[in-house]
């Protein structure tokens, strides 16, 4: 039966988890009371980095669906929304945030301003921080974002490991121990690096084919309003900081590859050992906090970066036309797009159609996989009066 542990071969397995199209049901699955087994763990973790450094694209690879919208273009990702992870006995919350930027940012590009609070209000309540770096990005795979940096030295209490992302992108695998050493002031988990030729933890398969990597030994900041109001920190630690490439505090560091399942497996092993006795706190069905329509609107928003230029995608707005079930148990959504200027409204619309039409079809398939049904989705553009 749906949302109970079923044994097959002498082992327990359960149904996917999906997010319900029906707002109504979600929000009731959401709210019901959670089918933990007797000896619970679990472990919230909050995954912060500067904006493009792939935070979405690692959670959905951990969760192993896409529920976080991804591309290519900065702020994809405009507020705090959770993932969840049930196996076995172990539930991992993941808390995918915006990617940490300044005030200034946010009002310059006319942005949300959950940009700025939520990344904060996420690491308050996570149990593990993971701090995730482009290391394919030339300005931050050797520095810390200052907004990171803050952000780190007002938790200190709350362990954070290092995730340097992208690495099959890195030609010179040599620069990544370069690139970590400076990235953690040369200090992991309070003794010196140790470089040797493998840096998978001691508990996962080696694999001598890939890159050596690193295994640690047990023996352009906007000093102006800054992405927390209420600022902790003094001016004098705030100078502090802006001297600092790194971070000395990290408790591990993982190279990889968020396109490399095998490379993700590892990353969610860690979580699964990290994990605590705790009560669980959604229901092993949840996949996800979003609503059905904020999905829907965001994998839209995703599309809509992916495929037009400049600022055309970030000054869209979207309306729910109509939401509802067809007959054969497939989901109808009809939605309009509001374009601020007639010749952003042609490009949406492009030559003959087609690009509405590509953006559509993409979209809905993708939404057919979050809500486990045919999705049967219609896009109009019109001009914002």
């Amino acid at each position: 039966m749906k949302g109970r542990a079923a044994e097959a071969d002498g082992s327990f397995y359960r149904l996917p988890a999906s997010v319900l199209p029906d707002s109504g049901e979600q929000l009731s699955l959401l709210l019901r009371h959670p089918d933990q087994p007797d000896n619970s763990k679990v472990l919230k973790v909050a995954i912060i980095g500067s904006p493009n450094a792939g935070k979405s694209t690692l959670s959905n690879q951990i969760l192993g669906r896409k529920v976080f919208a991804v591309s290519k273009k900065v702020h994809t990702t405009r507020s705090r929304s959770l993932g969840v992870l049930t196996e076995d006995d172990t539930q991992i919350i993941l808390l995918d945030t915006p990617g940490l930027t300044t005030a200034s940012k946010v009002k310059r590009h006319q942005l949300e301003k959950t940009l700025l609070v939520d990344p904060w209000n996420t690491v308050k309540e996570a149990d593990l921080v993971v701090v995730v770096v482009d290391a394919a990005d030339r300005w931050t795979s050797s520095r810390l974002d200052f907004e990171v940096l803050k952000c780190l030295a007002q938790h200190k209490d709350i362990p954070a490991v290092l995730v340097l992302n992208k690495v099959d992108l890195v030609k010179a695998k040599d620069k990544l121990l370069d690139f970590t050493a400076e990235l953690t002031c040369g200090v992991v988990n309070g003794r010196k690096m140790r470089v040797r030729q493998v840096i998978k933890p001691p508990w996962a398969e080696k694999r001598p084919e890939r890159d050596p990597e690193l295994l640690l030994d047990e023996d352009d900041a906007e000093p102006e309003g800054g992405a927390e109001p209420n600022s902790a920190l003094t001016k004098e630690q705030l100078k502090a900081l802006r001297s600092q490439q790194g971070w000395p505090h990290f408790k591990d560091v993982f190279m990889l590859s968020s396109v490399d399942g095998e490379d993700v497996e590892t990353l969610k092993s860690y979580f699964m050992v990290a994990a605590k006795p705790g009560l669980w706190q959604y229901h092993s069905e949840v996949l996800t906090d979003q609503s059905p329509e904020e999905l829907c609107t965001n994998i839209i928003r995703e599309k809509l970066l992916e495929y037009l230029p400049k600022e055309v995608p970030y000054s869209m707005t979207q309306s729910v036309e109509l939401w509802q079930d067809g007959e054969n148990g497939e989901l109808h959504i009809s939605m309009k797009l509001y374009a601020k200027k007639d010749t952003h409204m042609r490009m949406v619309i492009g030559t003959g159609g087609q690009m509405v039409a590509r953006i559509a079809r993409e979209a809905g398939e993708d939404l057919g996989r979050i809500y486990l049904r045919d999705v049967k989705l219609n896009l109009s553009v019109k001009l914002s009066k």
